[in-house]
């Protein structure tokens, strides 16, 4: 089993920075890609970011040179640089991980980023 814990989120200004964290524990051999999703109110949860355990990343088209992933091993941890924010940056952010065992993803229990002036 894998165990996340995200932090970093709360209000910021439009324009403004924020950095995302997100712990893993328990089974962390198994976890082969770990990513951020988001998900506003009233609207699908969709990918933000993803890096994989080789290192390549993958962003989102609203959030390409806005936002950069990245990952510090020896923390076991994967970050969400977000700058440039804007208020259609609002949502809950959830941090993910793949694993090659069942049940195969894991969540994080999300965290609010509200952009707002």
């Amino acid at each position: 089993q894998v165990q996340l814990v995200e932090s970093g989120g709360g209000l910021v200004q439009p324009g403004g920075s924020l950095r995302l964290s997100c712990a893993a524990s328990g089974s962390i051999f198994s976890i082969s890609a770990m990513g951020w999703y988001r998900q506003a109110p009233g609207k699908q949860r969709e990918l933000v970011a993803t890096i994989t355990k080789g290192g390549s990343t993958n962003y989102a088209d609203s959030v390409k040179d806005r936002f950069t992933i990245s990952r510090d091993n020896a923390k076991n941890t994967v970050y969400l640089q977000m700058n440039s924010l804007k208020p259609e940056d609002t949502a809950v952010y959830y941090c993910n991980a793949n694993s090659w065992v069942r049940p195969y993803y894991y969540w994080g229990q999300g965290t609010h980023v509200t952009v707002s002036s």
